[in-house]
């Protein structure tokens, strides 16, 4: 039997794979385990620039698995243990320290969306769904995934979800902020290739430090630190930069060393 999760890379790109096709990628325990591993491993890798979060057979994520809530929810310890299971591989992806693009098709739907919201952007075909769905169940999604949330579409918007659990279309998701493109499904490929290329292409210690400056502003901080002064010198002194002013004047492509 194959992962329910796998890392398939391919050149400087990197695709985690949510992979249980059959019961529309639902997220078991296993699965959430199995996350931060698999995130380790990418974010080790030196030769891997971005990470594509996905699911198998056209489908990003029917959310949790169901039919292991009478287990995971048996008693408040094992409850407890599963909520940090899944803690962990949401805020793991969102810590991750490279680019990473949740290419969503088919339904993307409670801790599924939780999953995408935790990517740093969220490309659709136009015939995806996507949806916030515990006020159905008479559970409450997770903190980190509903700060994600309101981050996206605003707390009106959130609260609108959470309270509904009602499916959106793309086209809605993209105008409330949910998603950053929508595009035909038989185009979705061959845009995030694209687009992948384009950052791979872009200087890795931009991508990197300018992650960590945008989480510092979404943690609530609204003036300069000796950290974040640190990483704009830092910048101006590494190698990126001296190889991107080269490019420039030379009028070529830079080929920058850092990665």
């Amino acid at each position: 039997m194959s992962a329910p999760a796998i890392l398939v890379r391919t050149g400087e790109v990197a695709r985690l794979v949510l992979n249980r096709p059959a019961k529309k990628n639902a997220l078991t325990q296993e699965m959430w385990q199995l996350l931060p591993r698999l995130l380790m491993e990418a974010a080790e890798d030196r030769s891997v620039k971005l990470l594509l979060v996905e699911g198998a057979g056209g489908c990003f994520s029917a959310g949790a698995d169901i039919a292991e809530f009478e287990t995971a929810y048996s008693t408040r310890e094992k409850t407890a243990a599963y909520a940090a299971d899944i803690a962990a591989a949401t805020d793991g992806l969102a810590a991750f320290p490279k680019p990473t693009i949740a290419v969503i098709r088919g339904v993307c739907v409670g801790g599924g969306l939780g999953v995408a919201l935790a990517c740093d952007l969220r490309f659709c075909a136009d015939d995806s769904r996507l949806g916030v769905t515990p006020a159905k169940l008479g559970i409450i999604y997770p903190l980190g995934d509903t700060k994600r949330l309101v981050q996206a579409v605003g707390p009106s918007a959130a609260k609108d979800l959470l309270y509904s659990g009602r499916l959106m279309d793309a086209a809605e998701a993209l105008a409330k902020g949910l998603a950053d493109r929508v595009v035909p499904a038989a185009e979705l490929d061959a845009v995030v290739e694209e687009y992948a290329a384009t950052l791979c292409a872009n200087s890795q210690w931009t991508h990197r430090i300018s992650k960590r400056m945008v989480g510092l502003i979404l943690s609530g901080q609204t003036v300069e630190s000796r950290e974040t002064r640190d990483m704009f010198l830092d910048a101006v002194e590494a190698p990126d930069f001296q190889e991107g002013r080269r490019a420039f004047v030379g009028k070529r492509k830079p080929a920058f060393p850092w990665s």
